[in-house]
């Protein structure tokens, strides 16, 4: 595995090599798995804080956290002043990283619409998401590169779409991945369109029914395998089988509840049922504290909140009567100030919470728990939701959620205090994966022109062996721009693709054939003039912060 990494890191950034290497075919050392990050404030967790400490990282773990660490001779040395350290953040319910199946089009409307199969109805419980993990979605880099290492994924559907697995989002193989299979079954009760069942009503009893022909099943299953003589074997259902683990109580039913009656719902179900119940994505449940802390349920509060009303240029309705609009503004206001202020409602409820991503924009996330935070959730209470508290809820305390010695390495390391609005990520390692990010910003030209990026580029790119570099053509074609990429090891031009420059934001692609696998590489940043500033990712090798000058040659 190491030597295919420095080779696909060779190919990637077309390494030149050093003078002597090639004379005397001295074999190239292997990139390293061990990094040091020096003189740093790591927050080991929320409220514990050490300053002007190092972080020793190795084969994917934390091996030391303190002040007066040696560093190791083969580490990758992160120079840490004025950077902040903190644990990956986790997910507690999310679509990062799964296929989302194709709306079909002409759908024939069954025979019997009040008995549709199991598969029209949206009932797939038994449907695994480890299957639909798709390593190269873009939703897993825009979620690490905010911090976030780790998420529990479910299936995309309705009412009962599949079993759930807690991933790590360092863009690997589905398998490698994945940290725990099947964690939760997962369900929505959303109705199925245009059959049963078609109203929320019908999902609920569709629920009952099913859960309690599952405990039917299973019991006879028991009954049979104990003494098999002159009973009916068993018919196989894999429905029915697929709630056993829940009927069992070693894994619970993880429901969406983004409405504000989801929540009484669930508790109707659990109440009745007596399973194991998780809630994910919760967006209003400040009217039902005391139910929550009662019922033991685990929550994940919605990352997702709604935009604050701007009054700039609004007209008045004169059709509607003051005291009505007086009236109709403040119960927005109230409904609003709820949603923002749900986490700290739950805090001084005494009720732990996780966070979900399920619904909200990654563009939105940070801001949002800035407002979160203003309405009076403080920072570590915030922190502790990212990491601690999630790591509790899905059973991942050993292995993460703090900045200790013997946790996987999966960190996330900010420029300034994590919720200071002007903090930017600099780094995110995820299973002692480094992903780099770019340090400065560069600001979008206001003229509406693009960038002149038409000729030669130098590439520098920061990898864990140095600063290595290649070659980038750019020539346009009309509107758009073609281009290549050689030097070094890559030997034969390779085509550029989705070369995409808005002002002067480019993002490019390409792609590397290594022992028959597809590696695909993409940068990612801003010119200014006739520099780049951006990162180059390649999947679950990394990312790496690179820069580039245009030849005036060209």
């Amino acid at each position: 595995m190491i030597i295919k990494h420095w080779k696909l890191l060779l190919l990637l950034i077309a390494a030149l090599p050093a003078p002597g290497i090639a004379q005397d075919e001295r074999e190239l050392p292997p990139v390293t798995r061990t990094y040091a990050i020096t003189h740093t404030t790591v927050v080991q967790a929320p409220g514990r804080k050490i300053e002007g400490a190092t972080v020793i990282l190795k084969d994917g773990i934390i091996t030391q956290v303190g002040k007066d660490i040696p560093v190791p001779a083969d580490a990758k040395v992160i120079k840490g002043d004025s950077l902040f350290v903190y644990a990956g953040f986790i997910d507690g319910l999310s679509h990062t990283g799964v296929i989302k199946p194709k709306e079909e089009n002409n759908r024939e409307r069954p025979k019997d619409p009040g008995n549709p199969g199991y598969e029209k109805a949206g009932i797939t419980p038994q449907q695994d998401v480890r299957n639909l993990l798709n390593p190269a979605d873009k939703s897993i880099e825009e979620w690490r590169a905010l911090g976030f290492t780790v998420a529990q994924v479910v299936p995309h559907g309705v009412f009962l779409p599949g079993n759930a697995s807690i991933i790590q989002l360092g863009g690997g193989a589905p398998d490698q991945s994945v940290l725990v299979s099947n964690s939760a079954l997962y369900s929505e009760l959303v109705p199925t369109s245009n059959v049963y069942p078609s109203t929320l009503i019908g999902v609920l009893s569709k629920w009952r029914e099913l859960y309690k022909q599952a405990t039917l099943s299973h019991n006879y299953e028991q009954v049979y395998a104990s003494n098999r003589s002159g009973l009916e074997r068993p018919v196989t259902d894999r429905v029915l089988q697929a709630f056993y683990p829940v009927i069992d109580k070693k894994q619970p039913v993880l429901f969406r509840a983004d409405q504000p009656l989801d929540i009484y719902r669930v508790f109707n179900l659990q109440s009745e049922l007596q399973f194991p119940v998780i809630a994910g994505d919760l967006k209003d449940g400040s009217l039902a504290l005391q139910r929550i802390k009662a019922s033991g349920i685990k929550i994940f509060l919605s990352l997702d909140l709604p935009e604050a009303p701007k009054d700039e240029g609004k007209k008045d309705d004169k059709n509607t009567p003051d005291a009505e609009k007086q009236q109709l503004e403040k119960r927005k206001k109230e409904a609003l100030d709820r949603r923002v202020g749900q986490a700290a409602a739950f805090v001084n409820a005494g009720i732990s919470f996780g966070f979900s991503g399920l619904s909200a924009k990654p563009k939105d996330v940070m801001a949002n728990l800035r407002r979160m935070i203003a309405a009076g959730l403080s920072t570590d209470q915030a922190l502790a939701a990212l990491t601690t508290v999630p790591a509790q809820l899905l059973g991942l305390s050993d292995r993460m959620g703090t900045v200790e010695p013997g946790k996987m390495a999966n960190l996330v390391v900010t420029a300034k205090p994590l919720f200071d609005e002007k903090s930017k990520v600099r780094y995110v390692w995820v299973d002692g994966t480094m992903f780099q990010y770019q340090a400065t910003e560069v600001k979008k030209k206001d003229d509406g022109t693009k960038a002149d990026i038409q000729g030669v580029w130098s590439f520098s790119i920061d990898t864990p062996q140095g600063k290595t570099e290649n070659k980038v053509t750019f020539k346009k074609d009309g509107d758009s721009y073609t281009g290549n990429v050689v030097g070094g090891m890559i030997t034969e031009p390779v085509d550029l693709t989705d070369i995409d420059l808005d002002g002067n934001a480019l993002k490019f692609n390409f792609k590397i054939t290594i022992d028959g696998n597809t590696v695909n590489v993409s940068i990612d940043g801003k010119v200014d003039g006739t520099s780049f500033n951006g990162t180059t990712s390649a999947g679950s090798f990394g990312s790496f912060a690179t820069t580039a000058s245009k030849d005036p040659k060209f």
